[in-house]
């Protein structure tokens, strides 16, 4: 499942802004026990749990978005547009600030 959070910061800071989302998801959520692992400069693999089950996936930043792509087994498909949400949730409100900051 692929999903693209569009913003104007540039590559750089989009970078901090999607790890400072990460970071804060990590907090907020520790019960589904999320992973990041940066693969390259501006690419990391996702990981959490729900129910038993492990989703893991990728996310990318570009220079105008920010792109997921997470792989939801069948018995989970109910739930991905809720963690979608919650994901592109954190990468917004951090958006905002880092537009905030100037």
């Amino acid at each position: 499942m692929k999903h693209s959070v569009p913003h104007d910061l540039g590559q750089a800071r989009a970078k901090k802004v999607a790890e400072s989302a990460l970071a804060t998801y990590a907090e907020k959520y520790a019960n589904y026990h999320p992973s990041v692992k940066w693969t390259g400069p501006n690419k990391a693999e996702i990981s959490f749990k729900v129910k038993g089950m492990s989703l893991a996936g990728s996310l990318e930043v570009l220079e105008r978005a920010i792109d997921l792509d997470i792989d939801v087994p069948f018995l989970l498909r109910p739930f991905k547009s809720q963690a979608l949400g919650v994901i592109e949730g954190e990468i917004n409100e951090w958006i905002k600030k880092a537009k905030a900051e100037g």
